[in-house]
């Protein structure tokens, strides 16, 4: 079985982000970048998926600029296969995305599509949706755990109320949360290695997709200073504060 893997290249977490001075967006120049986070474990599920004999081959598949190349190597070096870079400097949003995976998994026919459950650049939680509806496939989203039997995946979800496992019949869709595993470090043979790996490079015009943004940034912030907390003499001054300067009661 195949695993399809699609990462994204996001300011690193460790980060500051810092917004532009015209609001008109975050700011990127000279700013660390890396793997999605979310997408990184789901680099090391698929890897771990091969490794225990449940897959034959894993393709790290991302949608951005050339420079997105770099993080298809940190997937290569973790021990991916081979990857595949659809070359655009435009923004892409969610649909855009899942429409050109949608073409890039009938070329490649993956038995499975395993992604973040969001980026931490947009928070959308939204491609690995639209990607299973867009195939038609199942879908086990916010993974905590991944058991791939013959013909079908058991998927525990995290929910609200705890913990749902649920089985989707193969080819499905699993995106991942941050309690599904702890994404391992490159050797410095792998990261070498790596460098030989293949990338192929597209183009999303040869999905027929058109990347054109239907949403428009009106306004980027920055959240506010926290305030400084203050001492209260006694629990009837905070019950007091609470109810009239925080308005909670």
């Amino acid at each position: 079985m195949k695993i399809l893997v699609p990462v994204k290249r996001v300011i690193d977490y460790n980060v500051k982000v810092r917004v532009k001075s015209d609001g008109s967006g975050v700011d990127l120049a000279n700013v660390k970048m890396s793997m999605n986070p979310f997408d990184e474990i789901a680099v090391e599920e698929a890897i771990r998926l091969k490794e225990a004999g449940k897959a034959s081959e894993v393709v790290v598949v991302s949608v951005g600029p050339q420079q997105a190349q770099e993080t298809l190597r940190t997937g290569l070096a973790m021990g991916a296969d081979r990857g595949i870079l659809v070359k655009t400097d435009a923004t892409t949003e969610p649909l855009a995305v899942a429409k050109i995976l949608k073409g890039i998994v009938a070329e490649e026919e993956p038995g499975l599509v395993i992604l973040g459950k969001q980026a931490i650049d947009d928070d959308c939680n939204q491609t690995g949706q639209m990607l299973a509806a867009l195939l038609g496939w199942a879908q086990g989203t916010f993974a905590s755990k991944v058991e791939v039997g013959e013909g079908s995946v058991a998927v525990t979800r995290e929910v609200d109320g705890g913990l749902q496992t649920v089985e989707l019949k193969l080819p499905a869709i699993v995106t991942t949360d941050l309690r599904l595993n702890e994404p391992r470090y490159a050797s410095l043979p792998n990261i070498m290695k790596a460098k030989k790996k293949p990338i192929d490079e597209k183009a999303p015009d040869s999905y027929g997709v058109d990347i054109t943004p239907r949403l428009q940034v009106v306004s980027t912030k920055e959240p506010p200073a926290r305030q400084a907390g203050v001492k209260v003499a006694s629990v009837a001054e905070l019950v007091q504060k609470l109810k009239s300067e925080a308005g909670v009661l």
